[in-house]
């Protein structure tokens, strides 16, 4: 599903136009970057946690000459971890289809 898909069915579900379903996702996207941002989390309850998390740097190779070594830089990244009503929801659609 991609955001126009995801928007469509917001609205369609919420009974408003597609132009507000698409203005719900952008407001979501904005207020959970700027969260992010600012250092915070974002929480949904059973759905899952929005973070941002530092990977360190560390020494890689260069692909072009692989006898090279390059510094990688340390990247602050996005972080999204299950909750326990996402995770359980998957579980049982895992077994159901192994049943």
């Amino acid at each position: 599903m991609n955001k126009a898909e995801l928007s469509s069915r917001i609205a369609e579900r919420l009974g408003l136009s597609k132009k507000i379903g698409e203005d719900v996702i952008e407001a979501f996207e904005d207020i959970v970057t700027a969260a992010l941002v600012a250092g915070q989390e974002v929480t949904i309850a059973g759905f899952g946690t929005f973070s941002a998390r530092v990977r360190q740097g560390r020494m890689g190779v260069n692909p072009q000459k692989p006898t090279e070594k390059i510094q990688i830089p340390s990247v602050t990244v996005p972080k999204f971890k299950a909750g326990k009503a996402l995770k359980d929801a998957l579980k049982k659609k895992i077994a159901a289809v192994t049943a």
